[in-house]
């Protein structure tokens, strides 16, 4: 989704921005794979800019495996809540599996 300059879009490019919304597509999703042989994976703002300390994120198994981690319950995001600090952890279980796959949405902030 096209970033909306803060004083100089033009009404076209609001109104586009506003119909992308009402479509459902905005810029505060993504991908992550959880890393293997580890226990935490992380998400930065350098991987999506919604990522402050007020954020939520909310996690959405892509795979069978990242489907098996989210049932056992062994997975939980953590976002930093230290201003400045723009990190999501995801504590998750120690495992060699390189298929985890998660689609992620950041809400809030």
């Amino acid at each position: 989704m096209k970033i909306l300059p803060p004083g100089g879009a033009t009404f076209r490019d609001t109104v586009a921005a506003i119909n992308q919304l009402a479509a459902g597509r905005s810029n505060a999703s993504g991908e992550i794979t959880l890393t293997p042989s580890a226990s935490t994976t992380t998400i930065d703002s350098n991987q999506n800019p919604n990522i402050n300390e007020n954020a939520q994120v909310i996690l959405f198994p892509k795979t069978a495996s990242a489907a098996a981690e989210q049932g056992s319950g062994t997975i939980f995001a953590s976002v930093s809540r230290i201003a400045g600090v723009n990190t999501v952890t995801i504590t998750h279980a120690n495992s060699a599996s390189a298929d985890r796959t998660f689609a992620y949405i950041v809400i809030g902030g």
